[in-house]
C-alpha cells in the first residue's frame, strides 16, 4: 500500500539528532524527500550518511542542509536555498531546540540564545518559506513544543530576560512563543509535546524519558496529510488537548508578531 507521505517534500529542523533525526528517518522510510537541516553541513552530511548506511535508505530521498540558528542570516541563506531548490514544500517541522544554558547567553543577533534557536529562528524560517509552503490541504507547519510551555510567561518588556534570568524559564519561554506561533493564522501549523523523551533536552524534564523514536512517531503523524488538524491545535503526544490560554489569545499572537518581527529584525 502506497504511503500517504510518498514523494512529498519535508523539511525537518535539528535533523542530526533525537527527535529530529528519528523524525527524518520514518519519513523517508515512508517514502518522503526528507530536506535534512543540522547545524553544520558537517553534521548533516554525517546523519544523511548515517540514515543511507544503516537502513539501506535511498541516499535520493535525502538533502543535507546546514544553518547555525545562533545566526539569523544563516537561517535567512537556509530559507532562500530551501525556497530556490524546492519551491514545493509540503510540511515544516520546526523541532531543532536547545536547552537554554547555565548562563545568560546572547547570540550575536543580541537575543537570548533559546528564545532564538527555539522559537525566533523557526519564526523568520516559516515566514521566509510562506511562498514554497503549499496551500494544497495537508500542507502543514508542525512545532515540536513542549508541556514546559504551560508554565512560561513570555517577558514582553524583556524577552532577553536580562533582568532576571533562569534556564528552565527562558527554555519555557521559548516553548511558549513557539505555540502561540502554531496559531498565527497565516499558516496551517499545530504544535506538539512529543513526551517526555531520552534526548538531550532530557535534564531539564527529569531523569528518564521513552524513546526518541517514541517521540518522532507522534511527529509523522502530524506530518501525514491522512492526520487531518486545525490551524492552532496542540497535541500531548497522539492526543489533542488545550495548550496555555495565551496559546489562543489573539492578542498574545498579535504581539508575538509584532516583537519576533522587531527581534528578527523583519517589519512585517
Amino acid at each position: 500500500m502506497p504511503s500517504s507521505l510518498s514523494g512529498r517534500t519535508v523539511l525537518v529542523t535539528g535533523a542530526t539528532a533525537g527527535i529530529g533525526f528519528e523524525t527524518a528517518r520514518r519519513l523517508v522510510q515512508r517514502g518522503a524527500v526528507v530536506l535534512l537541516h543540522g547545524r553544520s553541513p558537517e553534521e548533516a552530511q554525517a546523519a544523511t550518511d548515517r540514515l543511507v548506511a544503516t537502513d539501506g535508505i535511498d541516499s535520493a530521498l535525502l538533502r543535507p542542509l546546514a544553518a547555525d540558528f545562533a545566526r539569523l542570516e544563516e537561517v535567512e541563506n537556509l530559507a532562500h536555498a530551501v525556497v530556490r531548490e524546492h519551491p514545493r514544500l509540503d510540511v515544516l517541522v520546526n523541532n531543532a531546540a536547545l536547552a537554554a544554558p547555565e548562563r545568560h547567553t546572547l547570540t550575536v543577533d543580541g537575543n537570548e540564545i533559546a528564545f532564538q534557536v527555539n522559537f525566533l529562528a523557526h519564526y523568520l524560517l516559516t515566514n521566509l518559506l510562506e511562498s514554497a509552503l503549499t496551500t494544497d490541504p495537508g500542507g502543514r507547519v508542525v512545532n515540536v513544543s513542549s508541556s514546559l510551555h504551560r508554565t512560561a510567561a513570555i517577558q514582553w518588556s524583556d524577552p532577553n530576560r536580562e533582568r532576571r534570568y533562569s534556564r528552565l524559564a527562558a527554555y519555557a519561554q521559548s516553548q511558549l512563543a513557539l505555540t502561540v506561533f502554531a496559531s498565527d493564522p497565516r499558516v496551517t501549523a499545530v504544535s506538539v509535546h512529543p513526551g517526555v523523551c531520552e534526548t538531550g533536552l532530557l535534564p531539564l524534564y527529569g531523569n528518564e524519558g521513552g524513546s526518541a523514536a517514541e517521540g518522532a512517531a507522534h511527529v509523522v503523524r502530524l506530518c501525514d496529510p491522512a492526520t487531518e488538524i486545525v490551524n492552532g491545535a496542540y497535541y500531548d503526544r497522539s492526543e489533542r488537548v488545550a495548550p496555555a490560554a495565551a496559546a489562543t489569545d489573539d492578542r498574545t499572537i498579535k504581539r508575538l508578531n509584532k516583537l519576533a518581527d522587531l527581534l528578527v529584525g523583519h517589519t512585517a
